[in-house]
């Protein structure tokens, strides 16, 4: 995201205002988000991976709305860590009496972190997106296997505007990833995604999901179009003023009951069943673009 985007939403980072040095190792930063509270809880996060992986440590980054730009205090903190070498066995033991240990501070950021641990090879590659890593899912205790984080999306986001935590500059650790490679992964899971919400749309009906994919729906089209990872905001933004003005009452309802729904929330049934039109619609409009666009298989 640059400069005059970042500033047209309100947004702050540091990555965009601060100048980067390729190849320059970074100390701690002390400040990494607006948020004194968080900030603390990232430096002990920090602080005890570095103790623990020692050598094998090198880098932490924000990704995810930090980077992205449209956080606020009830957003998930999603961050990786390059390493060297694949954790080892002692090492995944120490990361799993740590993180139980940062999750039960008396800090309500503690309960919102989420990441993965990414060996250098594979998140220098992007043809190895799917791969299993070490993953701290948001508000867990421990770590499991699983790929959430190993993504094109996820590499492109840490490369472009991932916030140093600790480490190089991100982009001298991603290779660059071809527009259309992202594109296409976008294009994927549109479709792949939405089909799943189609054939089980018991599994997504509460209020936490019917937000949650009209949000993302709404940003993932306008990714496809930019070429670019940007912000449900950026995306929210862009569908009402772009798209059929039937959609801008959803998109605004999403937007305005985003921070307080929950999965135990049924959604509203007159919502949900406009979002799974939305979906619909959606898909469409990215076959169709992808069709334009030589994206198709």
């Amino acid at each position: 995201m640059n400069d005059e985007l970042r500033a047209r939403l309100g947004c702050w980072s540091p990555c965009a205002t601060q100048e980067r040095k390729p190849g320059l190792v970074h100390n701690p930063n002390p400040a990494p988000t607006p948020y004194p509270d968080l900030n603390a809880v990232l430096r002990e996060l920090i602080s005890s991976m570095q103790t623990i992986l020692g050598a094998n440590f090198i880098g932490a980054y924000l990704q995810g709305s930090f980077a992205v730009g449209d956080f606020d205090e009830h957003s998930d903190v999603d961050w990786i860590v390059a390493t060297k070498d694949e954790l080892s066995t002692p090492e995944v033991e120490a990361l799993q009496v740590m993180h139980p240990r940062v999750r039960t501070l008396d800090n309500p950021w503690a309960q919102h972190l989420e990441g993965s641990y990414f060996p250098l090879d594979v998140l220098r590659d992007h043809t190895q997106a799917g791969r299993p890593l070490w993953y701290l899912d948001h508000g867990s205790y421990t770590l499991i296997r699983s790929d959430h984080c190993n993504t094109v999306l996820v590499r492109w986001v840490v490369r472009d505007c991932g916030v140093p935590l600790a480490g190089p500059d991100p982009a001298t650790l991603v290779d660059p990833i071809p527009v259309r490679r992202l594109r296409q992964t976008i294009l994927a899971t549109i479709c792949d995604w939405g089909q799943d919400i189609l054939d089980n749309p018991a599994r997504y009906n509460n209020r936490f999901y019917q937000a949650f994919i009209v949000l993302n729906y709404c940003r993932m089209l306008h990714d496809l179009r930019n070429g670019c990872p940007g912000s449900k905001l950026a995306g929210a933004t862009w569908a009402k003023k772009t798209l059929d003005p039937a959609w801008r009452d959803l998109i605004d309802r999403a937007w305005e009951t985003r921070r307080d729904a929950t999965i135990h929330q049924p959604a509203d049934p007159a919502d949900y069943a406009a979002t799974l039109d939305f979906v619909r619609f959606i898909m469409d409009e990215s076959r169709q673009y992808a069709a334009a666009h030589d994206l198709l298989p």
